[in-house]
């Protein structure tokens, strides 16, 4: 696929709280632009709350969330979804589609309030960049099948194809490996790296993190703690201190990254 021109993504002093709760406090980070952020921590760190507040669908209680320098919260509804796509953990099971049909729902923000007429330039764009998504996603031999008869690994490939032709500048994905076998899970994150979009990618594996990502930023109890390249960022006391997991972090023996290998759990998490 043809990537969009990069777009910057940053969070300013980004806080949300519920009740009582302080979910995310006062983060402020900056998305390179074109590449994929790896965003880590232990369950209940923030990230899916980050993703969700960057993606306009949770309102901050404090700071910002700015799309190429503009409030991302002052956008209409269409305008977020025609440059922000997200990919959340758990895709809907009760829809009586086509994978073809769930996948064209992704156009729905760049469509007018008229159909396309057929046989346009119009129509012939909008089949191009389905086409394109399908084939990124490899899910082409799934187009005819009925959404809920899909498995889990199948349904997250297809939600990667219907966020893809959203043809947008920022993809925001809530652990997208889920449910996806080894090799698909090394397929589907080689396949994000490839596609030159601003990628924020919440996991759990720090290989795959390691292995794909330009970049890793890591959150601990709503708050950042670091943020770099994975090769400075995910050393052995971070791990220590963040997961509380004593590891011991190596070069990769063939490739040019950390490998985290565990020896263990810690008696208890170091205090942030």
């Amino acid at each position: 696929m043809t990537a969009p021109p990069p777009v910057e993504l940053r969070a300013e002093g980004l806080g949300v709280r519920v009740g009582a709760a302080t979910l995310l406090d006062g983060v402020t980070l900056a998305f390179a632009p074109g590449r994929v952020t790896g965003l880590l921590g232990p369950n209940g760190a923030g990230k899916t709350t980050l993703l969700r507040a960057v993606a306009g669908l949770t309102r901050p209680s404090a700071g910002r969330a700015l799309l190429d320098g503009a409030d991302l919260h002052a956008l209409s509804g269409r305008r977020r979804a025609q440059q922000v796509a997200f990919m959340e953990q758990q895709a809907d099971t009760r829809l009586a589609l086509s994978v073809r049909q769930v996948v064209e729902l992704g156009r729905t923000p760049h469509r007018g309030r008229w159909p396309v007429p057929p046989n346009s330039a119009a129509d012939a764009h909008e089949r191009s960049v389905v086409a394109a998504a399908v084939a990124a996603a490899d899910v082409g031999h799934l187009l005819d099948r009925s959404w809920p008869t899909l498995s889990g690994g199948e349904r997250q490939r297809v939600q990667l194809a219907r966020a893809l032709v959203q043809e947008p500048g920022v993809l925001l994905l809530d652990e997208p490996t889920n449910h996806l076998d080894l090799r698909h899970q090394l397929g589907f994150l080689e396949t994000v790296r490839g596609l030159g979009i601003t990628t924020v990618a919440a996991l759990h594996d720090l290989e795959l993190a390691a292995a794909y990502c330009h970049e890793v930023a890591v959150l601990l109890d709503g708050r950042l703690v670091a943020h770099g390249p994975a090769a400075e960022v995910l050393t052995a006391p971070m791990i220590a201190r963040v997961y509380g997991v004593d590891a011991t972090v190596e070069r990769h023996p063939r490739h040019d990254r950390p490998h985290v290998r565990w020896n263990g759990l810690l008696p208890e998490r170091t205090s942030p």
